[in-house]
């Protein structure tokens, strides 16, 4: 739901940091695995009781995550590129709950697997959409620059960092934190269907 706004904010730093590392020679896979590598690496702070540590992690990683978007648009963005900048962001949001389940299995398992369920249906449903939208042709008019359709709804990438943020300030009320995430997920999951169900509806490929 945030995620266009978000974007707006950011773009002019992200693009002149993007700049910055181009003109080094570095290029776009390598600052996506370097967000992905602090992205676990906030998980494993996080999994051994240390989630300030992660939360500072996480927010590098992060930063990484929207540079390399900008960085691949200043030469030429690759399919490689997308598939695994997506595949690496959610392999990183399956971590962190994971990693709270591992520091407090008594107090978070089962409010960790509720949320990585959730998890599984708006990556799911993002994903399958994705997949048939590129068949087709079809480029999201809110995410042109993307390198697959984004498909929105009221729990995205940004919504789910901030939910993390919190969860790493107030550890203890993980399962709380957790529990209500999953539940925001809900109609996410059922906007997609729907959404993908109509629109898939109207044409054949």
């Amino acid at each position: 739901m945030l995620d266009r706004a978000a974007l707006r904010l950011l773009r002019p730093g992200l693009a002149a940091l993007a700049r910055a590392l181009q003109r080094r020679g570095v290029q776009a896979d390598q600052v996506t695995w370097a967000g992905f590598a602090l992205g676990l690496a906030a998980a494993a702070a996080v999994a051994r009781g240390h989630a300030g540590w992660g939360l500072a992690l996480m927010a590098a990683g992060r930063l990484c995550d929207g540079v390399d978007g900008a960085l691949a648009r200043l030469t030429a963005p690759t399919e490689r590129g997308a598939f695994l900048d997506i595949t690496l962001d959610f392999l990183f949001y399956a971590s962190i709950p994971l990693a709270f389940a591992v520091a407090d299995p008594a107090a978070n398992a089962l409010a960790a697997a509720a949320l990585l369920a959730a998890f599984i249906g708006t990556g799911s449903t993002f994903l399958a959409f994705a997949a048939a939208a590129a068949r087709r042709g079809w480029t999201s008019p809110a995410y042109p620059e993307k390198g697959l359709y984004y498909l929105g709804g009221l729990t995205e990438g940004s919504e789910t960092l901030a939910c993390f943020a919190l969860m790493c300030l107030w550890p203890a009320h993980f399962a709380a934190f957790a529990w209500a995430f999953a539940a925001l997920c809900v109609p996410t999951i059922a906007t997609r269907l729907w959404a993908g169900w109509r629109l898939l509806s109207q044409a054949a490929p």
